[in-house]
């Protein structure tokens, strides 16, 4: 996933490789340092799993051009998990998910705050897709990323 581009405030780029979420940032503001994040062990597998998760929020329309009819999901980490009742829990993150109404593999907007989204003030991330492809991309990793031979 691409976020903004050179043009934009903002510009990142997330990706799944060997086995590992990146966050590629290469512009933001406030930020001088444009780091390589990794989250080892962070794959599609686990992604797919905590996204079984997700409970149904509702149909909606995405009042967009053009409008999409989609289906709303949240999905969240807290800690630590306990049963429902009185105790004291602290999100780690929670999304919110728009997908198609005819092809759910298809995500249309995105709402996530958590420990994620550390650049931002506010800790939260609006992300709005305006296309999709349902194959994977070709990802190679810069300089900065890869592991000391």
């Amino acid at each position: 996933m691409v976020a903004g581009g050179p043009q934009y405030p903002i510009w990142f780029t997330n990706l799944i490789y060997r086995n590992s979420l990146y966050t590629l940032t290469y512009k933001w503001p406030g930020l001088n340092e444009h780091q390589c994040s990794r989250i080892p062990g962070f794959n599609l597998g686990l992604l797919n799993q905590k996204l079984k998760t997700a409970r149904f929020v509702g149909r909606e329309t995405l009042q967009r051009n053009p409008r999409r009819q989609v289906n709303h999901w949240r999905v969240g980490a807290v800690v630590p998990q306990l049963p429902p009742g009185n105790h004291l829990r602290f999100p780690l993150g929670i999304g919110d998910i728009y997908v198609d109404q005819h092809n759910p593999g298809t995500f249309w907007q995105v709402l996530q705050f958590g420990v994620q989204n550390l650049y931002d003030p506010e800790l939260d991330e609006w992300l709005v897709m305006d296309r999709f492809e349902h194959r994977p991309g070709r990802v190679a990793l810069p300089r900065r990323c890869l592991p000391p031979s």
